[in-house]
């Protein structure tokens, strides 16, 4: 009988540990055929309540995105676009300074495919997420699809877990009903979230376009096309109503165009290629040739064949004169508004959605207005300054402008890749050389090609250069370590730099020289291991406890424990001083050599990356998956606390506790 008992407690003491294998997302799959050969994937997913889950949308930089991977498409079938997700949420992650999107409730994923080999029978794919809640538990799931026959369109579903698993029996009716809603699901933000960003990409593009306005290029032409409005027509009333259905032309023009670029890339293709290294760094490129052509080096035109076309048609008079006119003026005004389109159009369509059409809407806008107003009060033009190398100024500093911007771009592409030869010092220094010389610029200690002699400066030069003077020397503290948090969202953050507490350090400031072998400083200059070999050979050389810290570099709530539970001096001091940090990240995508990959026993899964093994490692010891995790241990790798041998994301007073507790063990 004791024998049985015995068994029993064993088998319950498992169980329980096992329970903390977390699996907040229940799978559904099933593929449809669409025409001979063509096929849809669906994905549904019902996600448990408090957690959520990232959409593939989620920017670069911060938290995991969706990644939807086939696993034999080589010469078997294409993808037809982008795969296609269902509402999310999108909110400001003040940790990782990015939009994050992510799921709540229910996911769902389609993608349509197309067959090129007849011979397929089956669609293998892998979905790689984030999920998280109070921690974070990053997944891989596998999907075996059959594809259906032709002579029988049927619908093959494989359930990673079956709906009666993802709800208990008083809930069956409801898990039913978010099933039916999951197909019917778009994809749509939060309409707080959404508005707010459709009337942000509106302002900063109403004002591009009044940038725009000020250009040599287009300036100028407000007084000869609002004298031809007035002139032409045959009294003031039509002259006013002429003028405005030219402003609603060039309105209609950019609109089209924002159109297009939403029609061609698909609502949230752009958004995802703006998330692409290769996108960041082509991007890079083309603001610094814009930045170029604004500064003098040279001119981006159209052909002129276009204008001198365009401009035929509209001495054809009426309507269509008037259209073809708008026409005219933005072609003939290419050379200065298409980099400033340029970057809106680009900038816009990351959001996704109808933001390119909004981004458009508001920069005509800006352009338009002018045109009708002047139009109407024809006594206005009295008081617009008179052409002049200013004109050429505006130019020239929205061409530093787009300078500084292109460094954000290539800035993103150096975090992707973890390269460091973009660090915040290296950042910040190129900002002040830029904003630096735009000073001197605007005081005339140095001049652009096309600028004007100017026998004196005027007040509003002056204005502008004493305030760009202002931020360039704003910027320079943070080279020793200042936040700079009126830009805070643009530099790498603090931790990516070659001197994570500002140049030259402070008197707490470990040497790297003195750094011990495989070591290096991380959170609050705290000494960590990224490798459990090594930190654990230094641990025995100084007879201290382990702490092992199971994060992510995409984990917001390992970010949040850093800063705001490490930061206080309670624990930052046991964290420096009385244990040996150990940091393994779960999402290092490093490939481990050939000859150390291998097929977790507890999992079943190919071990193929340095945050495979970790996370292999997290569940076969400690039957767990979730990040932020902390585990004291011996150095025989046995835990400290036995009663609660790990902890998770919890506050400063519960977590001095615990590591109290298990060091005071680790000395008796």
């Amino acid at each position: 009988m004791r024998k049985y008992i015995f068994l029993l407690l064993v088998f319950l003491a498992f169980a329980n540990v096992n329970a903390q294998i977390l699996d907040p997302v229940k799978w559904t799959t099933k593929i449809e055929k669409k025409s001979k050969t063509n096929y849809v994937l669906t994905f549904n997913g019902i996600i448990e309540d408090d957690w959520h889950m990232y959409s593939q949308f989620t920017p670069e930089g911060g938290p995991l995105p969706l990644e939807v991977i086939f696993k034999n498409q080589k010469g078997n079938f294409d993808l037809v676009g982008k795969a296609k997700e269902s509402k999310t949420r999108t909110t400001y992650n003040d940790v990782f300074e990015v939009n994050e999107t992510f799921f709540e409730k229910k996911v769902e994923i389609r993608q349509e495919i197309s067959v090129v080999n007849p011979k397929i029978s089956k669609i293998e794919v892998a979905l790689n997420y984030q999920v998280c809640k109070e921690v974070c538990v990053n997944q891989e799931k596998k999907f075996s699809l059959t594809i259906p026959t032709a002579s029988k369109i049927e619908v093959a579903t494989i359930a990673v877990d079956t709906l009666k698993a993802a709800a208990t029996p008083s809930k069956t009716e409801e898990v039913k009903q978010t099933v039916v809603s999951l197909s019917e699901a778009k994809v749509v933000s939060s309409k707080p979230e959404e508005q707010k960003g459709i009337w942000s990409i509106f302002f900063i593009a109403f004002l591009s376009g009044f940038a725009a306005l000020l250009t040599p290029c287009v300036f100028p032409m407000i007084p000869m096309t609002v004298s031809f409005f007035t002139k032409q027509s045959r009294n003031r009333a039509a002259g006013i109503r002429n003028a405005i259905i030219y402003g609603i032309s060039i309105i209609l023009i950019y609109v089209i165009l924002g159109l297009l670029v939403t029609w061609i890339f698909g609502a949230d293709a752009l958004n995802a290629l703006s998330t692409n290294v290769w996108f960041n760094i082509v991007f890079f490129v083309l603001l610094v040739v814009f930045a170029t052509s604004f500064l003098g080096a040279f001119e981006i035109m159209l052909p002129n064949s276009w204008a001198t076309k365009v401009d035929r048609q509209a001495d054809r008079g009426g309507i269509v004169g008037i259209l073809f006119m708008a026409l005219a003026l933005a072609i003939v005004s290419f050379s200065c508004t298409g980099p400033i389109v340029g970057t809106l159009l680009v900038d816009a369509a990351s959001k996704g959605g109808i933001a390119p059409v909004i981004g458009m809407f508001g920069f005509s806008l800006a352009l338009a207005l002018p045109f009708m107003l002047f139009a109407m009060f024809p006594g206005w033009l009295n008081s617009l300054p008179k052409s002049g190398g200013w004109l050429n100024t505006v130019k020239v500093v929205l061409g530093f402008l787009e300078l500084a911007l292109a460094f954000k771009f290539l800035s993103n592409a150096d975090l992707v890749l973890q390269l460091h030869l973009l660090e915040r010092e290296v950042f910040l220094a190129i900002w002040i050389a830029i904003f630096g010389t735009l000073s001197l610029y605007l005081f005339g200690k140095i001049t652009m090609p096309h600028d004007s002699p100017l026998p004196h400066i005027s007040v509003g030069k002056l204005s502008l250069g004493l305030l760009t003077l202002t931020f360039t020397i704003y910027m320079i503290p943070g080279l020793w370590g200042a936040p700079l948090k009126l830009i805070n969202a643009f530099p790498p953050p603090m931790e990516y730099s070659e001197s994570p507490f500002g140049v030259g350090g402070s008197a707490n400031t470990v040497p790297v020289s003195n750094l011990p072998e495989g070591a290096k400083l991380g959170p609050h200059q705290i000494v960590v291991f990224d490798d459990y070999e090594k930190g654990l050979t230094y641990a025995k050389t100084v007879n201290k406890p382990i702490m092992l810290d199971f994060t992510g570099f995409a984990c917001v709530n390992c970010r949040k424990m850093e800063n705001n539970v490490w930061s206080d001096m309670r624990i930052l001091s046991i964290l420096k001083n009385e244990v040996v940090l150990i940091s393994l990240y779960v999402d290092d995508k490093r490939d481990l050599p050939k000859s150390e990959q291998f097929i977790s026993k507890t999992t079943g899964s190919t071990i193929e990356t340095v945050g495979d093994k970790w996370t292999d490692f997290m569940i076969s010891k400690y039957k767990t998956n979730t990040q932020p995790l902390y585990v004291l241990t011996d150095l025989a790798g046995n835990s400290l606390n036995q009663e609660k041998p790990t902890i998770s994301y919890v506050g400063v007073d519960e977590y001095e506790i615990w590591l109290k507790a298990g060091i005071s063990k680790f000395k008796k």
